[in-house]
Formats: structure tokens, C-alpha cells, sequence
């Protein structure tokens, strides 16, 4: 146990065993489905049952928070975005709503530290507004980052108390590729430049304030980068911290997670830090354009599922994925055996006259 998180246990070994099984004798070459058949299994394994049931209540949840390092010239857009964006979400309009339309998925936003007002019914775990500018002072004050993990500990927990079986984690925050990349870069020893990126597309001045931004952090972050919580509250933002929580809470309860970006991935890096084991309940959605999301998925030795050059974030990684894990969950569940078929396995060919 760590900073307040229970044990972390490990998915079923005696089913991922059954559904490993159940894949030899499913009418198809053995192996032949490829990932599709170790998705499957990891689903059965977290489900704790053979065959899996396919997933009836896939929930995103968007963290949003700004952060007072957008403010010097990192970003291609003003922090304002991020309370228009909010808006957006709640309204359907955004890349997050069509995709998880399209994913079988409903979306929840949380606005965590919007520096701006937003949605009664969005800001209930509100913590503070906009989290502190990390190239020069702390995100938070003690007590802000305990609230903010509690808050996305409660957020898991009303998810999967509610009936949630898979839970996908995004994020909207102008400015809060700084903080992950901060965050990755400190905790995989990586140099700046060769963790920073373009995020919502800066030019080349930009990427220039950006790399001193992140450098500035990063000398602020390591010598608190094996404490997790600490290191949440120097040098990352409220959101990073209920996202940590929130990944963290969900191993916890045993319920899967689909990772998205490279925010929610540097969230997971601490996660798994503040819960250890707790990476076996996730699995990254995609890989982005992003340097730092590479660094910490390796990092993490975890693979993602698809390669699409998407940096977007909200989770739409994620849920451009889903359909993948849900095919995975399908083949296992709902073909037939050979025997339940009747066609002969590789042990049994078929008859032949070898007189013709």
C-alpha cells in the first residue's frame, strides 16, 4: 500500500488460462486472429470469466483543467478554449461525442480546475481554478493535490458503483502537454528536446518558449520525482492529480481501463507509482504524435493498439480503439468451438481416399 491506495490485485491467471484454452479450440488456425486473441483473453482475465461478456456500459470521462503555463506562449491556443470546450462537450458537439456515438460509449466531463466558470452539473469535484504555472511555482498546495486525487478516486467510484465495466480516461486543457511531458521526461530521465512536441500545433517560436517551459519544470520537479504526490503537486495540475486517482482507483475495483494520450498516459506513469500493479488493468488505446507519449508507454511496456497520427486527446484515441477491444471480446464469446461446429481440428483431418 502507498499514499492511501489499497493493493493492486493482478487480473484472473486461471481464466486468462481458460480463455487461452478456448482460443485453440475455436474454429480458426490457432494464433490466427493475432492480438485480437491476447485482447481477448486480458478482457476475460480482468472480467473474471470465460467467455468474456461484451462490454454494455463503456464510459469516458474527460478531466479538464487549465494550467497558468499556457499563459507564456506554449500553446497555439488561449486558455479560454478550455471552458468553450466544456461547453462543447456538454452540447454533443465534439470529437469525443461522435466517436463514442460510433464506439457504443457515453461521455462524462469533469471540469477539475477550468480556470472559468462552467456547468453546475460538471463542476462538483471543481478544485481550484487553473493549476499554478510549473516552469516557476507549484500546480498546487498541499491540500489541492489531496482533493484532486480524492476527487478522481470518487469519480472511478461513481462510475463503476453506477454500472460501468470499461472506463476510457481523457482530457481537455489548453496548455497540459507541458505538464505531461514535464511529468514523462522527469520520470523516463529524457532531456527535453527530445520529449517535447507540437501539441495543439505551435510554430517554431513556440516550441522554443515550450522546450524552456518544460526544462524549467523539470529542474523544479527532480527532486521530488519519487515522491507521486509531490511530484503531482509541483509540477503537474489538479486534473493530472484525478486522473492519477482515477486510474489508480480503477485497478483497484478491477475494472479495465483504456488509456488515451500522452496526458492520460503521464497521469498513468504516477498512477502507477501511487498503486503498483495497477498498469495490468490498462490498456493504451493508440500511439500519438506526441515524443512523450512514446517515452512513457515504453516506459510503462505497455503497447497500443492503433497507429493513427492522432494527437487530439478528449479520449478520441480511445474510442477510435474501442471497436477493436469490442471485436476481441466478440471472436471469443461468440464463435463456435470445433466441436460445437463439427469441423474436423488440425489432430483430425479430414478423411481421404487415397486410392483416387
Amino acid at each position: 500500500m502507498t499514499h492511501g491506495f489499497g493493493p493492486v490485485a493482478a487480473p484472473d491467471a486461471q481464466v486468462r488460462a481458460a480463455a487461452e484454452q478456448r482460443q485453440r479450440q475455436l474454429t480458426k488456425p490457432a494464433g490466427s486472429l493475432g492480438r485480437l486473441e491476447q485482447l481477448g483473453n486480458w478482457v476475460a482475465a480482468c472480467q473474471g470469466v470465460c467467455p468474456p461478456a461484451q462490454f454494455e456500459r463503456a464510459r469516458v470521462v474527460v478531466f479538464a483543467g487549465d494550467h497558468g503555463v499556457a499563459g507564456h506562449g506554449v500553446s497555439a491556443y488561449p486558455s479560454e478554449v478550455t471552458a468553450q470546450m466544456v461547453a462543447n462537450f456538454l452540447a454533443g458537439g465534439a470529437a469525443v461525442n461522435a466517436l463514442a456515438a460510433v464506439a457504443g460509449a457515453t461521455v462524462r466531463v469533469v471540469d477539475i480546475a477550468v480556470d472559468g466558470d462552467t456547468d453546475p452539473s460538471v463542476s462538483g469535484h471543481k478544485v481550484r481554478r487553473g493549476s499554478g504555472a510549473i516552469d516557476r511555482e507549484d500546480a498546487l498546495s498541499a491540500d489541492e493535490v489531496t482533493a484532486a486525487l480524492a476527487a478522481g478516486r470518487a469519480i472511478a467510484d461513481e462510475e463503476i458503483d453506477g454500472g460501468a465495466d470499461l472506463l476510457v480516461a481523457g482530457d481537455m486543457g489548453i496548455g497540459n502537454t507541458t505538464p505531461a511531458t514535464v511529468l514523462v521526461a522527469t520520470l523516463t530521465g529524457t532531456e527535453p528536446v527530445a520529449a517535447v512536441g507540437r501539441g495543439t500545433g505551435v510554430d517554431d517560436a513556440g516550441w522554443i518558449r515550450k522546450v524552456a517551459a518544460i526544462r524549467d519544470g523539470m529542474r523544479r520537479a527532480r527532486p521530488i520525482a519519487t515522491d507521486p504526490v509531490d511530484l503531482l503537486r509541483v509540477a503537474a495540475g489538479a486534473d493530472f492529480a484525478a486522473m492519477a486517482g482515477f486510474l489508480a482507483q480503477a485497478a483497484i475495483r478491477r475494472t479495465p481501463v483504456l488509456l488515451d494520450g500522452v496526458v492520460v498516459t503521464a497521469a498513468a506513469l504516477v498512477a502507477e507509482d501511487l498503486a503498483a500493479g495497477a498498469k495490468a488493468w490498462w490498456l493504451p488505446a493508440h500511439r500519438s504524435t506526441e515524443p512523450a507519449h512514446d517515452l512513457a508507454l515504453k516506459h510503462l511496456r505497455l503497447d497500443p493498439l492503433i497507429d493513427l497520427d492522432m494527437r487530439l486527446g478528449e479520449g478520441s484515441g480511445a474510442l477510435t480503439a474501442l471497436p477493436v477491444l469490442r471485436a476481441a471480446v466478440a471472436t471469443l464469446a461468440e464463435m463456435s468451438t470445433f466441436a460445437d461446429a463439427g469441423v474436423s481440428t488440425a489432430d483430425e483431418p479430414d478423411s481421404v481416399d487415397l486410392a483416387k
